[in-house]
C-alpha cells in the first residue's frame, strides 16, 4: 500500500483531527482533500500554531514519538513581559512542571533562547493588546510532556501567549502560510524526520 504524507502550518483555534463532539475548526475543514485514513501525527492544542504533520501510515506515531532516539522539536513562543536571565538560566537547565498524575517533573535541559520578533508570516494568533511588554523565544526540546512549553514558561512565571512549532528536526514549516498543505515524498518525508528504520 502506498502511504501519503502532509505536512501543515495549523491555524490557531483550528484542533488536531477530522471530527470532534465539540464546535471547534476541524482539519477537514482545511481546503484540501485529504485521503480516507488520514490523522495527525502528535497534536498541536487549539491555541497552538504552526507545523502538523498528517499521514495514512499509522506506523509513524510510534517511529518518531515513542522510539528510543529523541527527535528534535523547535518552537516560537511568545511570553508576557521581559524574561530575565535567571529565568531563562532556570528554562534551559531545567524546571519543575506538574504532569499527568499529578506528580512533579524536571524538565531536561533545553535550548532556550531570546529572539527578535518574528516576520509577518506569523502576524495574528491571539488576540493580545499591544503595547505591553513581550518577549519571544526558541524552544528546542527533545522530549513531549502535555503542554509542556506552557507549563514550562508558567513554571517561570510568563504566560504564555503564542505557541508555533517551527520544526521537528530537519522538517521545517518554511514559508507556508496558516492553514496551508503540502504534500511530500515518502523518502524525503522520514529523512528530514531522521527516521532510518521506516522501511523495516
Amino acid at each position: 500500500m502506498c502511504h501519503r504524507y502532509f505536512a501543515i502550518n495549523k491555524p490557531y483555534k483550528m484542533v488536531s483531527q477530522f471530527i470532534s463532539s465539540h464546535k471547534v475548526g476541524l482539519l477537514g475543514d482545511l481546503d484540501f482533500d485529504f485521503p480516507e485514513g488520514t490523522h495527525a501525527i502528535g497534536r498541536l492544542d487549539n491555541h497552538s500554531e504552526g507545523l502538523l504533520l498528517l499521514t495514512t501510515n499509522k506506523r509513524v506515531t510510534k517511529l518518531l514519538f515513542e522510539s528510543d532516539t529523541p527527535h528534535k522539536r523547535t518552537y516560537l513562543v511568545k511570553v508576557k513581559n521581559i524574561v530575565t536571565p535567571e529565568n531563562l538560566h532556570l528554562l534551559q537547565t531545567g524546571t519543575t512542571i506538574r504532569i499527568k498524575g499529578g506528580e512533579d517533573y524536571i524538565t531536561t535541559p533545553a535550548d532556550v533562547q531570546i529572539v527578535e520578533p518574528p516576520t509577518d508570516l506569523f502576524k495574528g494568533g491571539a488576540n493580545q493588546r499591544e503595547g505591553l511588554p513581550t518577549t519571544w523565544l526558541s524552544i528546542i526540546l527533545t522530549e513531549g510532556k502535555y503542554h509542556q512549553v506552557r507549563k514550562m514558561v508558567a513554571s517561570v512565571h510568563h504566560q504564555c501567549q503564542r505557541l508555533i512549532r517551527m520544526s521537528i528536526e530537519d522538517l521545517q514549516l518554511g514559508n507556508l502560510q496558516a492553514g496551508e498543505v503540502r504534500e511530500m515524498e515518502e523518502e524525503d518525508f522520514f529523512t528530514k524526520l531522521r527516521i532510518d528504520n521506516w522501511r523495516e
